[in-house]
């Protein structure tokens, strides 16, 4: 049984089939229970009502035996109130008359009605008397033709609603099993579409339940595969555009002082050599990636002040900064220290600098601040540039993305911000990028304080710093 449809047709079918039985052997037990209670309910009642107005013709209940023997239900001699036992007193006790054997049940010429099951006979709202059931008949045998025929219709209807019911079961145990199992079958052909290679295959999403979460999910991950093949094609090409470069340059000379096209000057090996750092920075870079999504990064932490990496970095890029009037702040006051690994931190603080020296105009300015919100340190870089368009916002940190279409071969590897991601990471820490309202971009590194050794924890910066 490999189909799931039948698996659940079949499972809804003995549910509802289940359901269905022992809702109707309970009906019919608890209907022919009622049923019987009220055929002796009413011949019980017959035999009161029979007394009573004989009472009213006579004055006295001496006699009612012959009455009492002449009951519409089995009436006759014969029949169950000429034959049961059942004694008739008046209301002191004293009994007046008598049906049946009473010799197995009360001999006494008197009986205790408060102790026994007398029945009160009532005449104008007074009791007259009471009758003793000493043995009363079963419901059977009370039943006229009429009533077992009605009994025998009460079943055939339960058993009719029964088979409808069950067919109705049926009918909607296939009706659910198809709307739950078309999805499964939705998702297992997206998955084989997947496995042969269709990235970004998507299923239909029909409902907002589990089965559509799932499809929901499978959507997101399907189109995520197809973006991160998208990537990794155009990484692979980027990649090779920015190995190309340099090589061709460094083989270009090579080629040219080999066969003495041209003289070797410092400036020639000055150019040969700067290719040279640009490939080395860009395997560098590689290389850290890949540590760094193999988990094998290694970190050499040690407590350190936020405005001490703040004021380092800020130092480091000061000559540029003012070589095109950008002033650079430092403000880092009473910010805790962290358990990190500066140089880490300040190849992730230079190249945010990096970035927004290159976008901020001449005369602007870079601020580098830190604080402390709840459980962690912020470290965060804001400049003054134009920000960073809403498009480009979301895919910054992804790997040779570049905002700019148009490739300039400015020495940037457009690993930076990736690097900056993973680097952080590693620290246990986040960072992100916001357009800030008056102008500008501000990206964010949130590093938490909670790993930070006690015997350190407590160290703060001390003023703020600012450098021009």
């Amino acid at each position: 049984m490999r189909s799931l449809t039948l698996k659940l047709v079949l499972a809804f079918l003995a549910v509802g089939l289940a359901g269905v039985v022992l809702v109707a052997v309970i009906v019919r037990r608890q209907t022919l229970l009622e049923f019987d209670r009220f055929i002796v309910d009413q011949y019980q009642a017959e035999i009161i009502d029979r007394a009573a107005e004989y009472y009213t013709e006579n004055g006295s209940l001496a006699g009612v035996e012959s009455v009492l023997r002449t009951g519409r239900r089995g009436g006759g001699p014969g029949g169950p109130g000429g034959t049961r036992p059942m004694l008739v007193t008046d209301t002191e006790g004293q009994v007046v008359a008598s049906t049946g054997n009473t010799e197995s049940g009360v001999s006494a010429s008197t009986i205790d009605v408060t102790d026994s099951h007398a029945v009160p006979v009532l005449v104008d709202g007074a009791v007259v008397g009471y009758v003793d059931f000493l043995d009363m008949p079963e419901a059977n045998e009370l039943r006229a033709t009429a009533e077992a025929a009605f009994l025998d219709r009460i079943s055939r209807a339960i058993l009719i609603s029964a088979a409808v019911a069950g067919l109705l079961a049926l009918v909607l145990g296939a009706a659910l099993a198809s709307t739950i199992a078309r999805p499964v079958r939705e998702l297992t052909d997206g998955t084989r579409a997947l496995a042969a290679g269709d990235l970004g295959h998507q299923v239909p999403v029909r409902t907002a339940d589990e089965i559509g979460q799932l499809a929901h999910s499978f959507n997101q991950m399907s189109a995520d595969l197809a973006r991160s093949n998208q990537l990794r094609k155009q990484m692979t090409a980027d990649i090779a555009h920015d190995l190309r470069t340099p090589l061709s340059v460094i083989l270009g000379y090579s080629e040219a002082l080999q066969d003495e096209k041209l003289p070797g000057t410092p400036e020639v090996y000055g150019a040969m050599y700067r290719q040279a750092q640009q490939l080395n920075r860009l395997i560098d870079d590689l290389r850290t990636l890949s540590l760094a999504d193999a988990g094998q990064l290694s970190l050499q932490r040690r407590t350190v002040l936020p405005g001490d990496l703040l004021d380092h970095t800020a130092i480091a890029y000061l000559p540029q900064a003012e070589e095109r009037g950008v002033r650079l702040s430092v403000a880092a006051d009473g910010v805790p220290a962290v358990w990190v690994d500066p140089d880490r931190l300040v190849q992730v603080l230079g190249n945010l600098v990096g970035n927004a020296l290159r976008h901020t105009p001449d005369g602007g300015l870079i601020e580098l601040a830190a604080g402390k919100t709840g459980g962690h340190v912020v470290l965060s870089v804001t400049d003054s540039g134009p920000g960073i368009p809403p498009d480009d916002l979301p895919h910054i940190f992804e790997r040779f993305y570049r905002g700019d279409k148009a490739r300039v071969d400015d020495g940037a590897s457009g690993l930076g911000l990736a690097i900056a991601r993973s680097l952080v990471e590693a620290h246990g820490g986040q960072i992100a990028a916001e357009n800030v309202a008056a102008g500008g971009a501000r990206f964010t590194i949130v590093l938490p304080t909670s790993n930070l050794p006690a015997a350190n924890g407590s160290a703060t910066n001390g003023a703020g710093r600012a450098a021009a």
